[in-house]
């Protein structure tokens, strides 16, 4: 599929990489805990820009197989665990010279890998102007899998591994084939900048999105001005296509990790990465942990070196008797267990409507008769704002795995839009919210969330389903002052056990649902919000929750 062409639109850097502890580039080799280190490596791209990078690799003069990591974070800068110590990291599964949230030189070099780290175009001391997850940044990706296969110490078999930027610049480069790309090692990356990052449901984030520019704008040249660009579009248009991710052309081996825990971030485009793509090898897991906990884990790093050892060294140690999908089932904290199934979404998944009923607060499998409403102030912003509130308790044992809807009838008492919050969350049978972690750092987030501006609420019909509503963000529809409209609300996707006598609750809210203040967290601080919202159920307004109920987890 052919791309639309962009204007991208650049500014001076935010820091310099001095002041970010970068030194300027200066090649030098060493032999180091038994390898040896390249560091500032040149790599000299198609247009001649010249770009660095620090390589460790096996003293012995076997071929090793290369795993590049490409993110703007900066080759230099360690995964510290104490830095990043609310995400679980054991520091003992990391090293001085492994950089943030990139594979850990200590443990490839010796299995016979060599280990890439790319300061790409533009950032760092790295020539050029840097824009990123852009057509540029893809060709770049290319050339230098293209170097790296070539290279006298190298096998000719690439893969790319990492997780975030790290995996989402993954999608970017896997839709141009290079030819000596092997493998891809995704692990928990969003694919839709607009929809999974920028704008959810069309409200504008205001704290994630920034923070993260800064944290990509070390440079000695321009960066791309993603601040300007995100006023300059603010609806879905070809800039954002621009950055999303095209699975078609994509039909390299890939080893797929997602999590539930990810909610706002990575979550759904990494699951949407694993149904767009075109490999016919392709292997999805689901967890519900800390993402650089897990990346890191030893569990996991024996896994991702069955499957590069298979696609990059062509050793037959079993990988293609792994199941499609493995995925976990949630029961609280760090308490779950793996299933495999065939496929994702789960086939036989019955999505089961849970009506709300506003008499009860409570959602029922039979459509309510009588109309009512529940309303809550949409400016409430303390920790636990006023909110719509509806609950379902399981009279059976019950895994809800797969995407959640809300399709509601709501209205705006005093102003023309709102902003809805919608989460999931788990009420034991003690009556208890359950936590769960969630956006790689916390502890205490919920089953799942959503989000809808009103006048954003346009679906589109070539996308959507009943489970998995897709909004068009290409236009405003009107929000008519104390009208009744119907809107459908995408959930992202979740696993989760209820037992008997377990409750799930429906919470709709003019506001964030879970409220941390860390830095790196989304926000959705500007709203359209004034006044009082109103949900209606029953009678002429049958709003419902549909919920992917699985039976037999496991067994397909």
């Amino acid at each position: 599929m052919n791309r639309p062409v962009v204007e991208l639109k650049f500014r001076a850097p935010l820091a310099t990489p001095e002041s970010r502890g970068a030194v300027p580039p200066s090649y030098r080799l060493s032999t180091e805990n038994g390898m040896v280190i390249e560091r500032d490596v040149s790599i000299r791209l198609r247009d001649g820009v010249e770009m660095f990078a620090d390589v460790f690799r096996p003293t012995e003069s076997a071929p090793a197989a290369p795993l590049i990591a490409w993110g703007p974070y900066g080759k230099h800068l360690p995964n510290q665990p104490e830095r990043y110590l609310p995400g679980a990291v054991d520091p003992k599964d990391v090293s001085p010279r492994t950089a943030f949230e990139a594979p850990n030189p200590d443990y490839w070099v010796p299995a016979g890998y060599a280990v890439v780290n790319v300061n790409p175009r533009g950032t760092w001391h790295s020539g050029g102007r840097a824009s990123f997850l852009s057509d540029q940044e893809a060709r770049d990706y290319y050339d230098v899998i293209e170097w790296a296969g070539t290279q006298p110490w190298s096998n000719g078999k690439v893969g790319l591994s990492g997780v975030s930027y790290l995996t989402s610049s993954q999608w970017r480069v896997a839709e141009l084939n290079p030819p000596h790309l092997a493998a891809i090692n995704p692990w928990e990356g969003w694919s839709d900048t607009y929809r999974e990052v920028v704008y959810h449901g069309g409200i504008p984030d205001s704290s994630f999105w920034a923070y993260i520019a800064l944290r990509w704008g070390a440079s000695t040249t321009e960066i791309e001005d993603l601040a300007l660009e995100t006023q300059e579009h603010p609806f879905f248009d070809d800039f954002w296509i621009s950055k999303a991710a095209l699975f078609g052309d994509t039909r390299v081996p890939a080893y797929i990790v997602a999590s539930w825990t990810d909610q706002g971030l990575h979550t759904r485009g990494t699951l949407e990465a694993y149904k767009g793509i075109s490999s016919s090898q392709k292997w999805l897991e689901v967890h519900g942990r800390k993402k650089w906990a897990h990346y890191y884990e030893p569990a996991s790093v024996a896994k991702q070196r069955i499957f590069f050892d298979h696609f990059l060294k062509g050793i037959d140690n079993g990988i293609k008797d792994w199941p499609p999908v493995v995925l976990e089932v949630r029961e609280q904290h760090s308490v779950g267990r793996m299933y495999a199934e065939r496929e994702w979404p789960i086939a036989r998944t019955q999505y089961t409507k849970l009506y709300l009923d506003a008499a009860s607060r409570s959602l029922c499998l039979e459509e309510p008769t009588t109309p009512g409403v529940q309303s809550y102030d949409s400016t409430d912003k303390t920790e636990t704002p006023d909110h719509a509130q509806f609950e379902f308790k399981f009279a059976r044992s019950t895994d809800i795995v797969g995407h959640m809807a809300l399709h509601a009838y709501v209205e705006a008492q005093d102003t023309n839009d709102m902003d809805l919050f919608v989460g999931i969350q788990k009420r034991n049978a003690l009556g208890e919210i359950v936590p769960f972690p969630y956006c790689a750092q916390f502890d205490n987030g919920p089953v799942a969330l959503g989000w809808l501006r009103a006048s954003q609420r346009e679906l589109d019909p070539l996308r959507s389903t009943l489970h998995q509503p897709v909004l068009k963000h290409q236009r405003r529809l009107p929000v008519e002052q104390g009208s009744v409209i119907e809107v459908a609300i995408e959930i992202w996707p979740s696993g989760t056990r209820f037992a008997e006598g377990e409750s799930l609750v429906l919470i709709i809210q003019g506001s964030e649902i879970n409220k941390s203040t860390a830095v790196a967290h989304y926000k959705h601080e500007n709203t359209v919000n004034l006044g009082r919202h109103v949900v209606h159920t029953g009678a002429r307004y049958p709003s419902y929750l549909l919920i992917p109920v699985v039976d037999d987890i496991g067994k397909a």
